[in-house]
C-alpha cells in the first residue's frame, strides 16, 4: 500500500510539473505577442531628433502624405513619396482644429520636417494629399525610409460624409 501512495504522488508531480510548464509557455506567448503588436508609431520630428541611431530598426512612423510628391512606376510597383511632421499627442490634434486641419497645414507648412518613404508595391487607393499615413518599415542609411506596411488614413474624405448622413437622419 505504501509503494502504491508514492507511486500516485510521483504521478501526480509529474503533471503538476507538466501543467506549471505549459501555463508558463503560455504566459510567455502572450507577453511577446502583446509586446510586439503594442509598437507605437514615431512621428517625423521623433525619427529626425534621433537621426542615425535608429538605423536600420524596425520602425512605425506617422506622418501627412505630401501630394506632390507622390511618385509611382505600375511596371517596377516603385512607390515614393513625402511625408510631414504631425504632432503624435491628440491634445495637440485637437487644438490644431482636429485631424484634418492638421494634416492640411502639416502639408502645407514648407517648415515642417519631411521624410521621403520608399516601398515596393501596389499603390494603395487612398494615398492621396493630405492622407494620415501610418508606415512600418526601417530607415536606411541615406535617411529615406524604407516602408514594408503601409496604413492610410484620409479624414476629410469621412469629414464631407458626415453631414449629409445627419441631415438624412441616417
Amino acid at each position: 500500500m505504501k509503494n502504491s501512495l508514492k507511486t500516485g504522488l510521483k504521478g501526480r508531480g509529474k503533471f503538476i510539473i507538466g501543467g506549471g510548464l505549459i501555463l508558463a509557455a503560455i504566459i510567455y506567448l502572450i507577453v511577446s505577442a502583446t509586446q510586439a503588436n503594442a509598437e507605437y508609431f514615431m512621428t517625423v520630428n521623433e525619427l529626425k531628433a534621433k537621426g542615425t541611431t535608429l538605423v536600420g530598426q524596425s520602425l512605425r512612423i506617422s506622418g501627412a502624405v505630401i501630394g506632390t510628391t507622390i511618385s509611382y512606376n505600375p511596371n517596377t510597383m516603385d512607390l515614393t513619396f513625402d511625408i510631414a511632421h504631425v504632432p503624435g499627442d491628440n491634445a495637440a490634434i485637437e487644438m490644431g482644429g482636429g485631424l484634418a486641419a492638421v494634416l492640411h497645414t502639416a502639408v502645407t507648412d514648407p517648415t515642417r520636417a519631411r521624410l521621403t518613404i520608399v516601398y515596393n508595391g501596389p499603390k494603395p487607393d487612398l494615398l492621396r494629399d493630405e492622407a494620415q499615413a501610418i508606415i512600418t518599415g526601417h530607415l536606411g542609411d541615406d535617411g529615406i525610409f524604407y516602408a514594408d506596411e503601409l496604413l492610410l488614413k484620409c479624414p476629410t474624405k469621412y469629414q464631407e460624409a458626415v453631414p449629409s448622413q445627419v441631415s438624412n437622419g441616417n
